[in-house]
């Protein structure tokens, strides 16, 4: 039998009197720059070292790691102020989160680790069957690359990981933006992924963020719910036509995407064709605003209408004009649903809380001419689990409108 390894000696951070030391027992992962003391020791620090957090009675509370230049100065790892962060650690929350999603999903392609929610801040994992992708957002994360990948193929199996280093975060973490490989070879083709009775195509080396959104998934299975037989529908921001394709393949006998990327869209009608549907799917590129217009002069109308942007609102300083967006988008899309159609709005906004973009949607409407009822509200999957402390962690919302 082997000893236990021991904790390594590790410098220590202290809270101000004035931080919110309770939040902080009670789960919330963060410590903010004001809220930290910042004296030249701490300051010295590089960014991701590991530390244990003091009260500011001197009581530990447990390894926090340190990017002293950030405004989250400080995430919680461990609440326990003798914990050793190796492989053997991040065997521990893999093999957590994983047991999770084998619970709730048939085959291997899902969120593996949703950051803070699964216990490893500033950590993203998507997984696609024998492929992983990580996206380290957080210095610690960096710095502990090796024993985290080493832990990933241990769990996983995966013979392949990839590092996708995109994240907008990594700048704000001092991190450049280089992704590669981190073990096998990556693949050459896109990646099929079969989800609510389609194949989507997922490019995990230069497509957008890990490839894929899973985070829709729910969503998309309730909007192909609201298909009429031989129905028409448009899928706005559509990505690689991840509500299109699922409305189709639930019987919509034709999908317009609209996106402002042509590569997206070249996958989404790679994921038609491999559906068994590509003879009854159509692509627009360009701006989705302008897409809008152009659709509602042309006198198109659908039996359901998708709009799902990227963040509008990804900061507080940004929130108000991302609203208008919002309200917009809604005005522009009403138009285009037939009467007793429906339309789905989608928020990955962060700073737009459910309320806030929930109004927004529903001005946009109102100023359309047209009367909604809302019925039904969606969030992320069960892959992207929220922890209750940390908004942020519920950033998805969806609202579908049953239009007059």
């Amino acid at each position: 039998m082997t000893d236990a390894p021991l904790a390594p000696e590790r410098p220590r951070v202290k809270l101000m009197p004035k931080a919110n030391a309770r939040a902080l027992r009670h789960g919330f992962p963060w410590v903010y720059s004001n809220e930290l003391v910042t004296d030249r020791r701490t300051r010295k620090l590089a960014a991701g070292s590991l530390a244990v957090l003091l009260d500011e009675v001197q009581t530990p509370m447990g390894v926090v790691a340190v990017t002293p230049d950030s405004k989250i100065i400080a995430r919680m790892l461990d609440r326990d102020p003798e914990a050793v962060i190796d492989q053997t650690w991040f065997v521990a929350r893999l093999s957590r989160a994983q047991q999770m999603r084998e619970r709730l999903y048939d085959a291997p392609f899902y969120r593996l680790v949703h950051a803070e929610a699964d216990g490893l801040p500033g950590v993203v994992i998507d997984r696609f069957g024998d492929t992983c992708v990580l996206q380290p957002n957080a210095a610690w994360a960096e710095a502990h690359l090796e024993p985290l990948t080493a832990a990933l193929a241990e769990v996983t199996g995966c013979a392949v990981i990839l590092k996708n280093a995109s994240g907008r975060t990594r700048g704000l973490e001092g991190l450049d933006d280089v992704s590669g490989t981190l073990l096998g070879e990556a693949p050459a083709a896109p990646v099929p992924v079969q989800m609510n009775g389609a194949t989507y195509m997922a490019d995990l080396t230069g497509g957008q963020k890990t490839g894929l959104f899973y985070d829709q998934r729910e969503n998309q299975a309730f909007a192909a719910r609201l298909v009429p037989q031989g129905g028409e529908v448009l899928d706005v921001f559509s990505h690689v036509g991840g509500f299109g394709l699922a409305m189709r393949a639930a019987g919509a006998v034709h999908v317009t995407c609209v996106d402002g990327s042509a590569a997206a869209l070249e996958l989404a009608g790679q994921g038609a064709e491999a559906s068994g549907f590509g003879d009854s799917f159509t692509a627009r590129q360009g701006d989705a605003f302008d897409q809008l217009a152009a659709l509602d002069e042309e006198g198109r109308r659908f039996d359901v209408v998708i709009c799902d942007p990227p963040a509008f609102a990804p900061s507080k300083p940004a929130l108000e004009a991302g609203l208008r967006a919002y309200e917009r988008i809604a005005k522009l899309a009403a138009p285009l649903v037939k009467p007793g159609g429906y339309l789905g709005l989608c928020s990955c906004s962060h700073a737009a809380d459910l309320s806030k973009f929930r109004n927004a949607s529903a001005r946009g409407i109102g100023r359309s001419g047209r009367r909604g009822q809302l019925i039904h509200t969606g969030y992320a999957g069960p892959d992207h689990p929220q922890l209750p402390q940390l908004a942020e962690s519920g950033y998805l919302k969806a609202v579908f409108f049953r239009l007059d």
